[in-house]
């Protein structure tokens, strides 16, 4: 079976999400970084998935990768977050074993070209600034360190990352 992406059901369940959120953020925390997928609980899990909509992609039928995507933020710490012409990525993850395989970019493309259906004008994410490899990842396709957010309880500073559509 190929890879395929879809949305989230409204009914679906979570708890598949918490545990590939663990899994993928494992290497993160072994970095000594707090990000919030690290640990969290389902209840956080459906909050963020549920904003907007969440991409689910499965491979043989298998859950290996998440992405969730919503319009601006109005109540965020994070300038870019607010704009009204964004569309903010969040919860992403793919699992360790898939990585390599094309998940993440094809979460991404989807995301990518959902935030363009929507009439954003820019994709906008975030991520620990010690995270270099996953900087790299974004920067390399195509977006762009726009400025930086000390956000509450994290041990980090996070670089935000955007994207022109």
């Amino acid at each position: 079976m190929p890879l395929s992406i879809r949305e989230l059901g409204p009914e679906e369940p979570v708890a598949p999400l918490t545990t590939l959120l663990h899994l993928a953020y494992a290497r993160l925390a072994a970095m000594g970084l707090n990000y919030t997928a690290v640990a969290q609980d389902d209840a956080v899990t459906a909050r963020r998935a549920r904003k907007g909509t969440c991409l689910i992609a499965e491979l043989d039928g298998r859950l290996v990768g998440t992405l969730a995507l919503h319009g601006k933020d109005a109540a965020s710490e994070c300038a870019w977050f607010r704009r009204g012409d964004v569309c903010v990525l969040e919860q992403f993850a793919v699992d360790p074993a898939a990585q390599g395989r094309g998940v993440g970019g094809a979460l991404m493309d989807e995301a990518e070209r959902r935030a363009r259906a929507t009439g954003a004008a820019f994709a906008v994410g975030d991520t620990a600034s010690p995270a270099a490899h996953l900087i790299a990842m974004y920067e390399a396709r195509g977006y762009a360190v726009v400025d930086t957010v000390q956000w509450p309880g994290k041990v980090y500073r996070s670089v935000v990352l955007a994207k022109p559509l």
